[in-house]
């Protein structure tokens, strides 16, 4: 399944939970490997909850992950995860959580097993931040929000 993609890093996964699952990629070219629920838990309408995967990963150093939104849980029921994306560093070794917001007008359930986000592995390339007096005029200028169309 990964022959077709340039590069392919390791990812450690720990078990800390028994209803945990490693993260699958649902489609050969899925970017986004599926994180899973290992609790029931009821979102209210306008309601964020943090909800438990039952993993842990381990990156190697100049990788990290994302923990983005799966667009079927967002268009059909309005959930999505609020920071996104959520960035996992390679030095976390914690449980990934999912922080998920209902913008829907019902409760949403989730049962142990299903799929809540996704998990994207990135490479991580760092800025070298310097001060400095000017900065070079560019067409855009100082044009913020909105300021390039609608």
């Amino acid at each position: 399944m990964l022959g077709m993609f340039i590069e392919s890093v390791l990812v450690g996964v720990k078990k800390l939970d028994k209803e945990g699952k490693i993260p699958v990629y649902s489609s050969e070219e899925a970017a986004g490997a599926d994180l899973h629920s290992v609790e029931e838990v009821t979102i209210q309408p306008g309601e964020r909850k943090l909800v438990r995967t039952g993993i842990a990963i381990e990156l190697k150093p100049g990788f990290q992950a994302e923990v983005r939104p799966r667009s079927g849980l967002a268009l059909k029921h309005g959930i999505t995860v609020v920071n996104t994306p959520g960035t996992i560093d390679s030095d976390y070794r914690g449980e990934i959580g999912v922080i998920l917001i209902n913008h829907g007008d019902k409760p949403f359930e989730i049962k142990v097993g299903d799929r809540i986000a996704q998990l994207v592995i990135m490479p991580v390339i760092l800025g070298d931040f310097f001060w400095t007096s000017a900065l070079t005029e560019s067409a855009r200028g100082e044009g913020g929000f909105g300021s390039t169309g609608v």
